[in-house]
């Protein structure tokens, strides 16, 4: 049978899950995504990834600065729906639509809770270290996060992965659950299970300060750092005037000053083994390979980076 449903999501980690549920016998009715921003150069209007997808597929799209308004609740009210899907939207669901009988709201979120509550559990697995994390979907109440899940799945976090990579990998596990999940709530076989509030961890927002390298950390947690950032906000050296972000690098057992350029190739010293940087970004530029780069931009051996 199929369900009416209201999906909620903004970035390009909500794509693939949308794209999976109009490709059901699922009916979309409407997509809310956050409104269309100014880019920082010009005052061309750039609408989000969700926004975009759901044109293509001829799905009707609300965007409001917020949910807290006498439209947005009379709108959900009357839909029909029974099923609000919400995957990284941006937006707090007030209480008032939460409350809205007969429908349950499903938010598809990117970690094993409760391991990773909050913004940034993608960037947050990866700069922790984490070996292993995944999707959970959970019932959403009016707590962060909090709810009962009704299913989880692992995904391995692999020494290359990147947010880019990890989150294609997240999004496209959660586009096969949430379609599992609305299985076994339409046959009325759903199990729920509470949190285990002792086990609870925080993916806090990132900040634009945790951006700058600190070259007296261990290489792989610098690397660890690098991949959770990448390709934003990065993370970031400054050299002469110039701030330059590393896209990617390697750990290698080279020993050095902390800091220090090893070589001629850009490997650099940290307080246990070195980086090498494989892919870097000049404030403004392209993003470049190392050989490239250095043709045009010296950076010395012997240098001291801050």
């Amino acid at each position: 049978m199929a369900l009416n449903i209201i999906f909620m999501g903004t970035p390009d980690f909500a794509v693939p899950i949308l794209k999976s549920i109009s490709e059901s016998n699922h009916k979309i009715k409407a997509v809310y995504t956050q409104p269309p921003k100014k880019k920082s150069r010009g005052q061309k209007i750039e609408k989000s990834p969700i926004n975009l997808e759901s044109i293509k597929l001829n799905i009707p799209v609300r965007h409001p600065n917020n949910l807290n308004g006498d439209d947005e609740y009379n709108f959900i009210r009357k839909s029909g729906v029974k099923f609000i899907i919400v995957a990284a939207y941006g937006q707090i669901i007030p209480q008032k639509i939460l409350d809205i009988p007969d429908i349950i709201f499903l938010n598809i979120h990117a970690s094993l809770l409760p391991r990773w509550r909050g913004a940034a559990p993608i960037q947050r697995s990866i700069i922790q270290m984490d070996k292993v994390t995944g999707i959970s979907i959970m019932k959403i109440i009016s707590k962060l996060d909090a709810g009962p899940f009704m299913m989880q799945k692992e995904v391995k976090i692999e020494v290359e992965d990147n947010y880019i990579i990890l989150s294609k990998k997240l999004s496209n596990l959660g586009s096969k659950l949430i379609l599992k999940s609305l299985a076994e709530l339409e046959n009325k076989v759903a199990k729920f299970q509470e949190q285990d509030e002792s086990k609870i961890t925080y993916a806090r927002k990132i900040e634009k300060k945790e951006s700058e390298i600190n070259w007296n950390l261990p290489a792989k947690n610098i690397i660890a750092k690098i991949n959770g950032l990448s390709p934003f906000p990065g993370v970031w050296f400054k050299h002469l005037k110039s701030r330059i972000k590393i896209i990617q690098a390697i750990e290698v057992n080279q020993r050095g000053g902390i800091g220090e350029v090893l070589d001629e190739k850009l490997t650099v010293g940290c307080k246990e083994n070195s980086i090498k940087i494989l892919l870097i970004q000049k404030e403004g530029k392209n993003i470049l390979d190392i050989k490239n780069f250095l043709s045009g931009y010296k950076i010395k051996k012997g240098e001291k980076l801050i």
